[in-house]
Order: C-alpha cells, then structure tokens, then sequence
C-alpha cells in the first residue's frame, strides 16, 4: 500500500501543470493586506539549515505580531522534501494552522526522516494525533504539487539559490521594501528597524 501510495504521487507529480507564475516575481516581496511588516521565506522541508533557523522565524513573528509567508522550495538534490511539501499542503486545506504545525514537526523531527517511507510513517502518526484521516493519495490530481511547483518557479526568478532564503518586507505609505535576512541572527534587529520605519 506504502509503494503504491508513493508512486501514484510521485507520478502525480510528474504530471501536474505548474501553476501560472506571477508576471513580476518581485510582487511577491510585500506584507498580505492589512498588515506593514512581514517576514517572506522559502524553505525545504528536508534542509538541516530551515530547520535550524525555523523556530526563530517562529518565535519572531509572534514576537512582533507580524505574518510569516511560507513558501516551497523543494531542492531537487532531497529524496522527500516535495513529498513533505505537498502533505503540507494537504493539511493546509484542512486548516492553515494544521499545515504550518505539520510543517514545524517536520522539522522539529527531520533528522529522523530519512526516506519517503519515513515520511510516510511520520505522516500517518501525525494526522493520528490530530484526529485526522489520510486519504490512500494526497494528491490524486496534482492541484498541490502544482502549487509547490509554482512557488519553486517564483523562488528561481527571484534568484534563490539555496535554503532558506527570507525577506523582512515593509509597506510604509505604499512604497514597498524587502530587505533579505543574511544571517537569522540579525532577524530581530532588523524587524525592530522596519517596524520603527513604518511608524514615521
């Protein structure tokens, strides 16, 4: 049944269409509606280093009450990162808050995922816990990994080359910024920065 389910998704993979990708890959870099300041990654699900820095991601954007947009950016080199993508996806669809949960058990976890087949049994445990049932293909039509795919398209336009690669954008009045965070460890300081900007 675990082969099974992996090759009807894999193959669902291959096939599906990759979504339209935006005309202008820069207006990805700005804060969602309502909001000044945001904090824009994409992350592989499979990187030691996303995992490494997604707690502080985490903890900042609490901290400063600021939204965190996720995006896919699955490495072609890992055997289960687009797998993991997609199944983030699915919980998504569930509800946002049970996507992103998949997501940081994902990586609070990752070093003992080590195959598809390990994913696959985190999966299970996960929806388990969480009172919900998977269905035998995540993905039947490949609406989902056409999703993951267009955020891969968007990451290369705008240049990305590794993970994770994050932005602190700002809307101040309507003119739109986007710093690139180079070391996570400036990531308050310079969320302190933006917000101070925005309210001049």
């Amino acid at each position: 049944m675990l082969r099974s389910f992996l090759a009807l998704t894999l193959a669902a993979m291959v096939i599906a269409p990759a979504a339209r990708a935006q005309s202008n890959p820069q207006e990805a870099l700005k804060p969602p509606t309502g909001a000044k300041v945001a904090i824009i990654e994409f992350a592989d699900l499979e990187c030691p280093m996303c995992a490494h820095e997604n707690p502080v991601l985490k903890d900042a954007s609490a901290k400063y009450h600021v939204p965190w947009i996720r995006h896919d950016f699955p490495l072609q080199n890992h055997r289960w990162s687009m797998l993991a993508a997609i199944n983030a996806r699915w919980f998504d669809e569930k509800s946002k808050k049970l996507g992103d949960d998949y997501r940081d058990a994902i990586f609070a976890d990752q070093i003992n995922i080590l195959t598809p087949d390990d994913l696959r049994n985190f999966t299970e445990k996960f929806a388990k816990d969480h009172g919900v049932a998977l269905p035998f293909v995540m993905d039947p039509q490949g609406k989902l990994a056409a999703e993951v795919k267009a955020d891969y398209e968007l990451g290369i336009r705008l240049g990305i080359h590794q993970t994770p690669t994050a932005w602190v954008v700002t809307d101040k009045h309507g003119v739109i910024h986007a710093d690139e965070v180079k070391d996570f460890n400036k990531l308050y300081s310079m969320l302190d920065e933006a917000v101070a900007e925005t309210r001049k």
